[in-house]
């Protein structure tokens, strides 16, 4: 890619990253969620949101984009690389996921089948056993990654509350922010107000008067004007 125009994007890839990463982390919660519940964890979930080579899902694409803003963002500091990595590994931790998913749910149903039938001879029936207890520690792995998964997250929303200010003039960023609040205020939860300040400072209106602005250049006007009348002093 040409470097110029990497930096003529970059306004795109900063709301890019910052959407993508907040919608796979809400995407990734409700998933362990779910394993907590049921103790099962989706092949189907990781291998959509991974996606192929060919045809790269979102955390996939939110890993490429990442290597490209924070490898070629100057105002990146010494962040960007750390969010960069962070990103990476969250990829790298849900493909090992996704086979461990793969593991638990084609081959394990057939090894207890195979263990609990009546044709079974007590020679095959010790090797059965002996190698569920792999498909055993394969269960301990996912447990394993998830915990890692959630850390790495953990330490995203803070590195993000250090990169974020240095992009305080960006309209898409305000314009994200202010359309998706909802989403970011779950995703950073009670560090939402301090994600805020530290990227609009004690000018919290900033953000909707970038919003806005964005949003008349792409003729929302109604949408605007919400922006506009947005009551930004309370932002618990």
């Amino acid at each position: 890619m040409h470097k110029s125009w990497i930096e003529a994007k970059l306004p795109e890839f900063v709301r890019d990253v910052m959407r993508d990463f907040c919608q796979v982390s809400r995407h990734l919660f409700n998933q362990f969620d779910s394993h907590e519940q049921s103790g099962h964890v989706s092949f189907d979930f990781f291998k959509e949101l991974l996606g192929e080579g060919m045809n790269k899902g979102q955390l996939w694409r939110l890993k490429d984009t990442s290597h490209i803003l924070f490898r070629n963002d100057q105002r990146a500091g010494k962040i960007g690389p750390y969010l960069d990595w962070c990103i990476g590994y969250i990829f790298h931790e849900c493909m090992k996921l996704r086979e461990d998913a793969y593991q638990q749910e084609n081959y394990r149903p057939w090894f207890e089948t195979r263990y609990s039938s009546p044709e079974i001879t007590p020679e095959e029936q010790l090797i059965s056993q002996e190698l569920i207890n792999v498909l055993d520690q394969t269960r301990e792995s996912i447990n394993r990654e998830i915990s890692r998964i959630k850390f790495i997250l953990f330490h995203c929303r803070r590195l993000f509350i250090l990169y974020l200010p240095a992009h305080e003039d960006n309209p898409l960023l305000a314009r994200f922010l202010f359309a998706q609040e909802e989403l970011v205020r779950e995703i950073f939860k009670s560090s939402y107000p301090d994600l805020i300040t530290a990227i609009y400072g004690n000018n919290p209106v900033k953000l909707y008067e970038l919003a806005a602005s964005s949003l008349e250049r792409g003729g929302w006007k109604t949408e605007a004007q919400a922006a506009r009348n947005h009551v930004s002093v309370d932002f618990i």
